[in-house]
């Protein structure tokens, strides 16, 4: 793949199809595999390393409002900012409850899983992740997740 690309995403953590809490998920998608066929999506976040959540599950004590949370990406290569932004879970154009029911309805679910809601931080087409890049995703009131882009 020659396009890889960091998604950071709220996780929803499910213990028997219940919300129990809420995590980072940074889902790495290979752009041009996906890009060439819908179909091929699966093949494009299926590599060694494609996919990191934590540093936590964070639970509705702390997490008051999943639709309210800051998140912000950043990329660094050999110690300089390439790409930088932020948003809001307030953006998602459907709300956790809404994915987990759509999960629940055609999915026997295992016992504990994440849900990784979609991205809204994307660097532009010009952009591709190399070897040594460090991934930093911050969520308000969950933490920071920092990966380091091994070879792609």
């Amino acid at each position: 793949s020659g396009w890889d690309v960091p998604e950071p995403e709220l996780g929803v953590v499910l213990h028997r199809g219940e919300i129990v809490g809420y995590t980072i998920g940074n889902d790495v998608s290979s752009r041009d595999i996906e890009g060439k066929n819908p179909l091929y999506l699966p093949q494009a976040k299926v590599y060694d390393r494609c996919c990191s959540i934590g540093p936590c599950i964070a639970t509705d004590e702390t997490v008051e409002d999943p639709h309210d949370l800051e998140m912000s990406l950043t990329i660094e290569r050999d110690g300089e900012i390439m790409y930088e932004d932020s948003t809001s879970t307030s953006e998602m154009a459907t709300t956790c409850e809404e994915l987990v029911s759509y999960l629940k309805q055609h999915n026997v679910l295992p016992e504990t899983l994440v849900l990784l809601t979609g991205t809204a931080l994307v660097p532009p087409e010009s952009f591709t992740l190399t070897e040594g890049d460090e991934v930093t995703i911050d969520i308000d009131r969950i933490g920071r997740l920092v990966n380091e882009t091994m070879s792609v």
